[in-house]
């Protein structure tokens, strides 16, 4: 058998693991499980299981599916990976620190993304694929293997996330699971453009299988034609479904919702742009996330300056709005919001 015809483990629970390799009784599932949680990469490594076990596991299965293939690391912390899938794609994914030394993974669902915003990186590529679940898991211990041990996971990656739900929720379900890496559920958000059906379906979903994920919403402005103009989602998810999916999901969950804003200088930093804000945040449980643009190269937009930044943000203050300004982490390697797929193929 080809090695990369075998079934990878990661992003299998106990009970898959035993069923991939016939094992009898049920507790070597929950081992190989637990190593795998803590990084390891090998069989040989499994020091609990016989060696005659670690061979036949090991000519029976792989534990992941991708490699690491390039690492690059900013001054500010940032480290970016470029991982390479089996079928010669890969995505990026890269581990944020905050100012309190907090670690967040800002994973992939997607190798590409297919909507197309304006000011974005990603949505140059096109859309070529759907991760698995096992990929999405194999993103996070790649990044752990690579920084130690992390606090938090965004989707916020490369490509749409409501596209992807099954996989997310598998992958959630791998690392919260209290016999293995058993991540917090309290520290999963999902970030998406937009899709009023996938926001619904979210919400639906928490409740039904109890798994709690955050819910961030790329807005970058209220205002329909520009919003339509500069994000093409939004011309089959208007502004007014929007608002009623995101007050669906805050009734539904009890939780607050953070609509994140790329702030493009001149273009939605001006009155007008805070005043359509403050409209469609008005009565909802939102905090309101202010992003200066990225650079990407071969876009025509320009980063706000810090002044143009701060005049934006008190505007939205004064219109009693719950708003913030995001720390600029990770653009000295690309590895920032709306700048990832540069080196992916």
């Amino acid at each position: 058998m080809q090695k990369d015809s075998l079934p990878s483990l990661a992003g299998l629970d106990p009970g898959e693991i035993c069923s991939v390799l016939s094992l009898s009784p049920a507790f070597r599932g929950t081992q190989i499980f637990q190593w795998i949680a803590k990084g390891i990469t090998s069989f040989s490594d499994m020091t609990n299981l016989s060696k005659a076990d670690r061979e036949d596991f090991a000519s029976k299965s792989r534990i992941y599916s991708s490699t690491v293939t390039e690492t690059q690391k900013a001054p500010d912390g940032t480290v970016k990976l470029q991982i390479t899938l089996d079928d010669d794609s890969s995505v990026e994914t890269v581990l944020l620190t905050d100012r309190e030394g907090r670690k967040t993974a800002c994973v992939s669902c997607q190798a590409g993304c297919g909507m197309a915003c304006a000011f974005c990186q990603t949505g140059r590529l096109g859309l070529k694929r759907n991760l698995t679940a096992g990929e999405i898991v194999e993103e996070f211990l790649h990044l752990e293997k690579a920084a130690g041990k992390l606090d938090n996971i965004v989707f916020m990656g490369m490509g749409e996330p409501l596209q992807n739900l099954d996989a997310i929720f598998k992958a959630v379900s791998v690392l919260t699971n209290k016999k293995g890496r058993a991540l917090s559920s309290r520290r999963i958000t999902l970030s998406t453009c937009g899709l009023v059906k996938g926001i619904y379906e979210l919400a639906d979903r928490e409740a039904e299988t109890g798994i709690s994920i955050r819910l961030a919403v790329s807005l970058t402005t209220a205002d329909k034609k520009l919003r339509e103009s500069l994000m093409p989602v939004a011309r089959s998810n208007p502004l007014p479904e929007l608002r009623k999916a995101i007050a669906y999901y805050i009734e539904k969950t009890g939780k607050r919702v953070t609509l994140e804003a790329a702030l493009l200088s001149g273009v939605n930093t001006g009155a007008d742009s805070a005043e359509a804000l403050k409209d469609f945040a008005s009565g909802l449980d939102a905090y309101i996330n202010l992003i200066p643009w990225n650079p990407v190269p071969g876009l025509d937009f320009k980063t706000p300056s810090s002044s143009e930044c701060s005049r934006f943000l008190k505007m939205l203050e004064d219109a009693g709005l719950n708003a913030g300004l995001r720390m600029r982490r990770g653009s000295s390697i690309a590895g920032a919001c709306g700048q990832l797929g540069r080196i992916s193929r």
